[in-house]
């Protein structure tokens, strides 16, 4: 088994191993993982957070021992907390990273970071204060950052900045937590799933008070959430089926 680290600021991952593959998800800084399968150009790996699976290019990843991985997989948790900040690299050179990337890395990638860090698990009522930190950020399938973000994505890395794992895909983060009865059990911070005609989860989004919800839908935006689903206003229709309310934490 092979091992790597995400050594640059953001970088796709991809169904297939091609450039012109959807993309499923992204590599945040610092993120590391296996490499499953490693081929003259791409490499399959599973992302050690979420467990997440997909090509890398061989380019974009730095290769690191077993014990390497064993020690970023031990270590707490510490994250870039500013929208956007830089590390520096080398003596004259910085490279921009996003939101909610690990620093946990730095002295291995001799990197130096100065900015904003996030190491402790934050109360819940800070999930929504933090979701707004992504607000009007422009819809991205597979995206994870400020510049580009899916639903599911966008709810990852909401709770991920908070110190709480979820899994990356709506459907597989809809297996988590435990289920409301009412959508007025509902508190900030707990996650709203919405399905399709065939019953498949499709979207999520983060309760808001008020009977409101922040998710991510052509941008990051702030809609109304009643029994039906989520209305949005300047439509005046329902854009999305409720399914269930879960409570993470």
């Amino acid at each position: 088994m092979q091992y790597g680290i995400c050594n640059l600021s953001i970088v796709p991952l991809r169904l297939e191993p091609r450039d012109p593959s959807e993309m499923v998800t992204q590599v945040l800084y610092g993120e590391h993982f296996k490499v499953l399968e490693e081929r003259k150009k791409w490499s399959k790996i599973r992302l050690a957070f979420d467990k997440y699976e997909g090509w890398i290019d061989n380019k974009q990843y730095l290769e690191i021992s077993e014990d390497q991985y064993k020690e970023f997989d031990q270590a707490s948790p510490c994250l870039s907390g500013d929208l956007i900040e830089f590390i520096s690299c080398n003596k004259d050179e910085l490279m921009p990273i996003p939101l909610g990337a690990s620093l946990s890395a730095l002295d291995f990638l001799k990197h130096t970071y100065e900015g904003h860090k996030i190491a402790n698990k934050q109360p819940k009522k800070h999930l929504v204060e933090t979701a707004l930190l992504y607000l009007n950020t422009p819809y991205l399938w597979g995206g994870k950052t400020n510049f580009g973000i899916d639903c599911s994505g966008f709810t990852q890395m909401v709770y991920k900045l908070n110190g709480y794992k979820l899994l990356r895909d709506a459907s597989q983060q809809a297996t988590q937590g435990e289920p409301l009865s009412f959508i007025e059990e509902s508190e900030p911070g707990d996650l709203a799933f919405f399905d399709n005609e065939e019953g498949a989860i499709i979207h999520v989004g983060i309760m808001m008070k008020d009977n409101y919800i922040i998710h991510a839908h052509g941008k990051v935006r702030i809609d109304r959430i009643d029994h039906t689903g989520i209305y949005n206003a300047e439509k005046r229709t329902h854009t999305h089926n409720l399914r269930v309310i879960k409570r993470i934490i």
